[in-house]
């Protein structure tokens, strides 16, 4: 069995009611699963955390979606010292994956690599399609006298000062006018929603990105669900989930000179309870 590079399995996280599983790999793609065997088991954790017999199989997970949250990008660096640009290739590993608060059916979640975060919404959306109608040719008739006889009754356009023109003015246009006795049949273009069909749909809500000079390392939301903070090596920044372009440096331990560094920022997690506590 072959396992291509980009398979690879780089980030893993479940959500608060560990029905729901999100994985990411080396290739920048979010794979979600959902739990089918919880209602064997009497519901969310909560509920299992309070029965007091052992659990006889491991949860069961369903391939739920798939969507590629990040493609490699190249970025370039410029340096004061010198007159030149340094490129630099950002490969489209995910690092780490959080989920965010559900609101109306809908699935929210962050997604990082090195150097952009992105913010989903998955929904389910009902399926359209397009489906050609035929009408019945005697309303399709009769529905064409109709459109005829309004063109041809249309009062003639005024000219300025009170003139009018003396050409009829259906006659400008005979592209436009139905056949006499009106059209045999008529096929319209209609969008159809079934009621029973949905798929699921991916959308990026809001891209966060130029804030980190290093490789993020670390992203964790607040519990107020409206803030989120992500690190690299040697920064931690405050992010609102609604504001994509402005953030604020909360940690910083780069020191003046490099060869006074003692120690780097490896992971950052928020308190559960209290956003102000890291």
């Amino acid at each position: 069995m072959v396992i291509w590079k980009f398979d690879i399995i780089s980030a893993i996280e479940f959500d608060k009611s560990g029905d729901h599983l999100a994985t990411g790999d080396r290739g920048g793609r979010v794979v979600l699963f959902e739990r089918t065997d919880k209602k064997e088991h009497g519901g969310n954790r909560k509920d299992l955390e309070k029965t007091d017999y052992s659990i006889s199989k491991h949860p069961e997970f369903r391939y739920k979606t798939e969507f590629q949250s990040h493609e490699p990008e190249v970025i370039f660096v410029h340096f004061y010292c010198s007159n030149y640009l340094l490129h630099l290739e950002i490969e489209e590993k995910i690092n780490k994956i959080r989920w965010c608060q559900s609101a109306n059916g809908a699935l929210f979640l962050l997604s990082t690599n090195d150097k952009t975060i992105k913010y989903w919404k998955v929904q389910e959306k009902k399926i359209k399609k397009v489906a050609d109608i035929s009408m019945v040719p005697s309303k399709a008739t009769g529905k064409a006298n109709v459109a005829n006889s309004s063109v041809a009754s249309t009062p003639k356009p005024h000219l300025a000062n009170g003139g009018h023109t003396d050409k009829s003015y259906t006659s400008l246009s005979n592209d436009l006018l139905f056949p006499p006795g009106g059209v045999s049949s008529l096929r319209l273009p209609v969008v159809v929603v079934t009621c029973n069909e949905t798929n699921l749909v991916a959308r990026c809500r809001r891209v966060y990105a130029h804030a980190h000079d290093y490789h993020i390392n670390s992203i964790s939301n607040n519990s107020d669900g409206e803030t989120f903070i992500s690190a690299d090596d040697l920064r931690i920044n405050l992010w609102n989930l609604e504001i994509s372009n402005q953030s604020f440096n909360i940690v910083d331990v780069k020191p003046t000179n490099m060869e006074d560094l003692t120690g780097t920022i490896l992971v950052v997690v928020t308190f559960i309870t209290k956003s102000k506590i890291l």
